[in-house]
């Protein structure tokens, strides 16, 4: 007996509001066989007030009642339970009706005659898709993560970690949406031991990659060349967007939100190294590694203790002295905006419309990176988004509010094509590494040069000389550190205060699929 009144309280409970409900009683029996429990009644007023009085997991309405309509009680329901799923079931067709009712919030709509299975179906999809989701993404995952391992213990080329790390961000995103803790925690794992592998590959391959290879992935100076100068060559007006500090899988949530505006094509680059703003955005803007600029514009480099802001003040420079060595005269010139503020923003999505002169318009944007960064320092943004999914969606959240948006979508009324990238992602870093060296150093936390730098060889790569990678020498016993996977550097005095200080905040500057493989999207409204 008490088994039996367990079975009755699990079944889902439906009402059923219909003025011709006595002939839907082989629907109630079918439903019932199928482990719903329905309330029949037979007009809207009874049925607002049953909801009132006691909670359903779904709602069937005939739209054609006496009295209170469909509509009308839909309205009614909605206002005291405005989450209780409707379906509405109507002879109907009309569009304008359909519109009103799913203006006003019903989950899905059937068209009578109805038979029991088609009550069935719609109930289910609506109660269990989650679960049924889940389900079918646990197993789909299962054979995805085997090949994922496939593509990386076989000879992995720089298009394969793009590729995994491209499924691995789209798994991520996908199980965030169906909530499965378990199912979060096996990707999770999975890209941790992707990271691992892909370090190794950056150390066995990256050097090769600096000397200009023949099977090199496009780097941080490979984008204005790659990505931008052959809209320019065409004729066509460029805005080259920069979103300082833009991963891949925060990107996919954003791309959804621009698909009205604009036709979307993207593409990859890698990030130099180290992957932090100073190295690898003066190299997007000019085209040179840091060696190079150091060499090229050595007051403008300045010397290796420079900040970083302060290594970042020449890119229009930078960029215009690029696009002249290619050969390409801009006329008039080219237009440059750093945006650091609120103020800098509206003054940007205010005028974007009128900037046509420009051939080339390039945009920093710093918001993002700003978010980044804030998250180590609050605990209110902590609390917001206290793992990667919730920052995600933070992420999302912000850019659908943001002027950036609004920027875009100013530029989606122009003829101009827009080239949006970043210069480095940014990985979660969770596990603290210690580093020797002389106290003189750079602060960042993913990477530092000074001289005598020493530090675990399992947990960040040694750079003792530079100029193969590409980075400038700073003389003899200068070196670089790059933390690897999601290391990050500490010094052993006050080790346990900076190791509770940083832990799980999201650092930038070492080698990482996060940090490193970035997007590229050109974009060209519709």
């Amino acid at each position: 007996m008490v088994e039996s009144d367990s079975m009755e309280e699990n079944r889902r409970q439906i009402l059923w509001a219909d003025d011709e409900i006595n002939l839907l009683r082989p629907h109630h029996r079918f439903l019932d066989d199928k482990g719903y429990q329905v309330t029949p009644v037979n007009n809207g007023k009874d049925a607002v007030e049953l909801i009132g009085q006691q909670p359903f997991d779904i709602v069937l309405l005939d739209e054609m009642m006496p009295g209170l309509d469909g509509l009308s009680t839909l309205e009614r329901i909605k206002e005291i339970d405005p989450n209780v799923p409707v379906i509405m079931i109507t002879k109907n067709e009309e569009e304008h009706l359909m519109n009103e009712a799913i203006g006003r919030r019903i989950d899905d709509y059937l068209t009578k005659p109805v038979n029991p299975s088609q009550i069935f179906m719609a109930c289910k999809r609506i109660l269990d898709s989650r679960q049924i989701r889940q389900s079918q993404a646990g197993q789909t995952y299962v054979s995805k993560s085997s090949q994922i391992r496939e593509q990386i213990s076989a000879d992995a080329t720089w298009k394969t970690w793009i590729d995994v790390y491209r499924q691995l961000c789209e798994w991520d995103i996908e199980v965030g949406r169906l909530g499965d803790s378990g199912l979060q925690q096996m990707v999770e794992d999975q890209r941790r031991e992707c990271n691992h592998d892909f370090a190794r590959f950056i150390e066995k391959r990256y050097e090769n990659w600096v000397e200009d290879e023949d099977d090199s992935p496009p780097l941080s100076v490979d984008v204005v060349p790659e990505f931008v100068m052959p809209y320019i060559e065409s004729g066509r007006q460029v805005f080259f967007i920069v979103v300082d500090c833009l991963r891949l899988d925060h990107w996919m949530v954003m791309e959804p939100q621009l698909a009205e505006y604009f036709n979307i094509k993207r593409s990859y680059h890698y990030s130099i190294l180290p992957t932090a703003t100073p190295f690898s955005r003066n190299a997007i803007f000019s085209g040179l590694f840091p060696g190079e600029i150091a060499a090229k514009y050595p007051k403008m480099w300045g010397n290796a203790q420079a900040d970083e802001h302060s290594l970042n003040r020449h890119e229009h420079q930078f960029v215009d002295d690029q696009i002249a060595e290619m050969g390409v005269e801009l006329k008039p010139g080219s237009h440059y905006v750093k945006v650091l503020d609120t103020t800098e923003a509206q003054n940007l999505t205010r005028k974007v419309t009128s900037l046509g002169k420009w051939p080339l318009v390039s945009v920093v944007y710093n918001f993002l990176d700003m978010l980044v960064h804030g998250r180590a320092q609050s605990e209110l943004l902590k609390e917001m988004a206290p793992d990667e999914r919730a920052f995600r969606d933070l992420v999302r959240s912000w850019f659908g509010h943001s002027s950036l948006f609004e920027t875009l979508k100013g530029i989606a009324q122009t003829n101009a094509v827009v080239v949006l990238t970043t210069d480095h992602g940014a990985v979660r870093s969770n596990r603290a590494t210690i580093v020797h060296g002389d106290r003189d150093t750079s602060n960042n936390l993913r990477y530092k040069y000074g001289r005598n730098l020493r530090c675990e060889g399992r947990d960040a790569l040694l750079i003792d000389k530079p100029e193969r990678y590409g980075l400038p020498n700073a003389g003899l016993g200068a070196n670089f550190i790059l933390a690897k996977e999601d290391f990050y550097l500490v010094y052993p005095t006050n080790f346990n205060e900076y190791q509770r200080q940083y832990k799980d905040s999201f650092q930038h500057g070492g080698i990482s699929l996060e940090e490193m493989v970035l997007p590229v999207a050109i974009m060209e409204s519709k």
